[in-house]
């Protein structure tokens, strides 16, 4: 069996005997001379390149897509006969690192902090002597109610981490139970929970369903001094809205790392947006334990067992 690995990472997956690893550049379709192929690894490759070859290789048995959310694979237009998995559990632990990043940089008003350093100012409604819970902000942690909406692999990972440090958390997904150590609910209470949510962190994947999911209609569900963190795709907000909500006040704070547009266009209303934390889509991008599961799915394709992570479509 032929192997496609992308040179957009080093890997090195142990495989079983009379499987072939070649590397492929991720930037551009797969050479000709590699269309024979029966598996295909995938990290960074662009749609365009990804749909030239998606009906040309007629072996083709499997993608992996190295990504949590497979959304360049499944736009290319693979035949419905080959099987896609992708990389959930692979970013969790670095998604996770800077989700916590922006909840804390917000909640601790580092963005006012380097705001009054920028002007020299030793801002004293920051430090000093201060309430655990000033009346309309949340300034800590202890005692927040957060709200995870998405509650994956990656949620899993964040949840505890945030309890740890005296938050409450609950998700939202498209159906409740117990997971992490949190209730999760159904999408249909998802209003319910926003009014009474103080951080609301957003791990959607990018899907018809999804699109513009947080509207005017929810942003306006949330009280005003209620946060928002986005490390999912940036098509789940609606941007406007947001800019809307922020520069009325209705909204304490938002932090993206993730765009509808990226890059994100220099004339974007969201440079601008007050009290709005922008990081280049940096959550993620380090596939963490990719080896692994390419391994585990290359054995379990040529024995004949269900994949990891194999996504429905």
């Amino acid at each position: 069996m032929k192997l496609l690995l992308p040179d957009s990472l080093p890997l090195a997956p142990e495989l079983p005997e009379g499987v072939t690893a070649v590397t492929y550049a991720a930037a551009a379709p797969v050479p000709d001379e590699h269309l024979d192929a029966e598996a295909l690894v995938v990290w960074g490759s662009p749609v365009a390149s990804l749909a030239a070859v998606a009906d040309r290789m007629p072996r083709l048995r499997w993608v992996q897509s190295l990504a949590a959310g497979p959304d360049a694979v499944l736009a290319a237009g693979f035949p419905p006969g080959v099987v896609i998995t992708s990389g959930a559990g692979l970013h969790s632990p670095t998604v996770t690192e800077h989700a916590l990043a922006l909840v804390l940089s917000l909640v601790r008003r580092l963005p006012a902090a380097a705001r009054a350093q920028a002007e020299h100012r030793w801002d004293r409604e920051l430090g000093g002597l201060q309430p655990l819970h000033p009346e309309g902000a949340v300034t800590t942690l202890l005692g927040a109610r957060v709200l995870i909406w998405g509650f994956g692999a990656i949620a899993s990972t964040l949840a505890p981490v945030l309890r740890s440090l005296g938050a409450s958390v609950r998700g939202v997904a498209r159906s409740a139970g117990q997971r992490a150590g949190c209730v999760v609910v159904a999408e249909d209470r998802l209003d319910d929970e926003l009014r009474r949510t103080d951080v609301l962190v957003m791990v959607l994947p990018s899907t018809p369903a999804t699109r513009s999911a947080l509207d005017a209609d929810r942003l306006a569900a949330l009280p005003a001094h209620a946060h928002v963190v986005n490390v999912g795709r940036g098509s789940t907000v609606d941007e406007a809205a947001l800019v809307a909500a922020l520069a009325a006040g209705r909204l304490a704070g938002a932090a993206l790392d993730v765009t509808a547009t990226e890059p994100l266009p220099a004339d974007s209303p969201l440079w601008d947006a007050p009290n709005l934390l922008l990081t280049p889509h940096a959550a993620g991008g380090r596939p963490v334990g990719a080896d692994e599961l390419v391994a585990a799915n290359v054995a379990a394709l040529l024995a004949g067992r269900e994949l990891r992570n194999v996504v429905d479509r």
